[in-house]
């Protein structure tokens, strides 16, 4: 009979990821710089990855995604020095979240952007993905935890309080930054609820009252 394995028992570490691209979707467009955060949920941050990549034969910016370009030469000039050629830096990239001293999760905002980018240079260059699947989208979070309509679940309309104050530069490493600072804030509100409906009674819990027993005949 086989072994049971034994429960992984090892901290979850929050990988906040930024990815600049050039489109819409890899392939026919570039990813042209990423970064990630490796954090706990206290906001420790135990280390960084970052890179910025030579563009994929064949492949051209999109004519929207290069007419934005235009309005951030800051940010543009960041991400076209120093460049890496994928298949180098996406195995270093896994390696590096693979050597993490805990399980890995991805957070993004969107997760569908970033996570779509991330998951398909890791398979195309490294051959593999140490996040599986699965991605947790900040966006989502907020939804469940303000209650605004998804499509409205904006960082414009978060609390001050989750906002800690750091740049968003549309530099990769900035705004990986500062999104897992919001991640751990907003995470941070979610266990604060989840403690205090816990010392609830089921009669509190539950917003209702017992019912009165029904009246006796006399």
């Amino acid at each position: 009979m086989a072994k049971r394995q034994a429960p992984d028992t090892r901290p979850e570490i929050y990988v906040s990821t930024d990815v600049e691209a050039d489109g819409p979707i890899p392939g026919p467009h570039s990813m042209l710089s990423f970064a990630s955060v490796a954090m706990l949920a206290d906001k420790t941050v135990l280390g960084t990855f970052s890179a910025n990549l030579d563009t994929l034969p064949g492949a051209a910016g999109h004519p929207v995604q290069m007419q934005w370009w235009q309005t951030q030469p800051e940010a543009w000039s960041a991400c076209r020095r120093d460049l890496q050629r994928p298949e180098d830096a996406m195995v270093r990239y896994v390696e590096w979240v693979e050597a993490l001293p805990g399980k890995p999760v991805f957070v993004a905002f969107p997760a569908g952007f970033d996570f779509t980018w991330m998951f398909w240079y890791m398979m195309r260059f490294a051959g593999r993905s140490p996040f599986g699947w699965a991605a947790l989208d900040v966006k989502t979070l907020g939804f469940a935890l303000t209650g605004r309509p998804y499509r409205k679940t904006v960082k414009a309309a978060f609390p001050a309080a989750w906002m800690d104050p750091l740049p968003h530069t549309h530099v990769a490493l900035d705004d990986a930054m500062e999104q897992g600072a919001l991640f751990c804030n907003m995470l941070a509100t979610l266990r604060e609820r989840e403690a205090a409906l816990a010392t609830l009674t089921p009669d509190e819990g539950s917003g209702a009252s017992e019912p009165s027993p029904p009246p006796t005949q006399a």
